[in-house]
């Protein structure tokens, strides 16, 4: 069938919280406030690691990447959502929700193969200390920051070049973004091509990523008890306690949004684990490396202390 055979559909509008009623003004200001602490918390620490040379290190590196690709990954997709809890039912174009849907891809992989790249530079700080500043070399966290976009870049051109072929009969999307598999039920035809390409996407940006981080942690591990003191081991699992903790709650949170059967939940439920995906989780990075962190937080006083003085 081609696509002239379809109503051609030019324009979406987001259902987004709309079944939450009344209690739409209070999800406003809850996503709002965090929305801006994320958005603040991010800046500080991209900043911090810019201007203190204490922090000039291939982790602090990645560190500062990963917080301007979430930063840039909220930018796309929460002030619009915003502005649909107030105002309702406002239309995106095709062009425009096929704009949203490239960058979030991009920027949601590129994030995943960012933690990937700082789990490997824990696994040399930890397993081949005297080797560290000759593999982390400037010229190799440049090409795994690169990797990462490159991934991003290739995952979202074949993820929107082959959702937008599709003739779509629907207008509305279950959701406040233009996601995957919302988008995809709009369609008029069937599309069991795009779900193997969806899954198939989903499967590696996740579980390439995890593979990669658990052999990294099993030799980190397996370093860390060896040593002989427990004070000397539970210092040395200090340094890398941040990137798990952030590891597991973002892996976790993509796994169930994306690998998960789509019949399980119902549309409230699926926004609840989007929102815990793009609000909470680009938050939970700067507070957990800025709380579980000691030389984030001298650097941040440092920081202070010359602004004030």
């Amino acid at each position: 069938m081609q696509r002239k055979n379809f109503t051609e559909v030019t324009e979406f509008i987001f259902l987004g919280f709309s079944s939450f009623g009344k209690h739409q003004i209070t999800l406003f200001v809850v996503f709002l406030t965090i929305y801006i602490l994320t958005l603040a918390s991010n800046i500080i620490i991209v900043t911090t690691i810019r201007v203190d040379h204490h922090l000039h290190t291939p982790m602090y590196f990645y560190l500062s990447m990963l917080a301007s690709s979430e930063t840039v990954y909220t930018l796309v997709i929460v002030p619009r959502m915003l502005s649909s809890l107030i105002f309702h039912n406002q239309p995106i174009s095709l062009a425009g929700c096929a704009t949203q849907m490239f960058f979030f891809v991009v920027l949601a992989t590129n994030n995943c193969f960012l933690l990937t790249a700082m789990g490997y530079d824990r696994y040399v700080a930890i397993c081949k200390p005297l080797r560290y500043t000759v593999i982390m070399s400037k010229g190799l966290c440049v090409q795994l920051v690169c990797g990462s976009f490159g991934t991003g870049l290739v995952m979202a051109i074949l993820h929107v070049t082959a959702m937008f072929n599709l003739p779509f009969c629907g207008r509305i999307v279950e959701h406040f973004f233009c996601d995957i598999y919302p988008v995809m039920k709009l369609s008029c035809v069937d599309t069991t091509i795009n779900e193997i390409i969806n899954y198939g996407v989903s499967s590696f940006v996740i579980f390439v990523p995890v593979c990669l981080n658990l052999i990294s942690y099993v030799l980190i591990i397996s370093s860390i008890l060896k040593i002989a003191s427990a004070e000397g081991r539970k210092k040395t699992f200090t340094t890398c306690a941040s990137h798990l903790t952030v590891v597991i709650v973002h892996y976790g949170c993509a796994s169930i949004a994306y690998l998960k059967p789509k019949s399980e939940n119902s549309v409230e439920q699926d926004l609840l684990l989007s929102v815990t995906y793009i609000i909470i989780t680009p938050l939970l990075n700067p507070v957990v490396y800025t709380l579980r962190n000691k030389e984030v937080k001298d650097a941040l006083r440092r920081t202070m202390g010359k602004s004030i003085s």
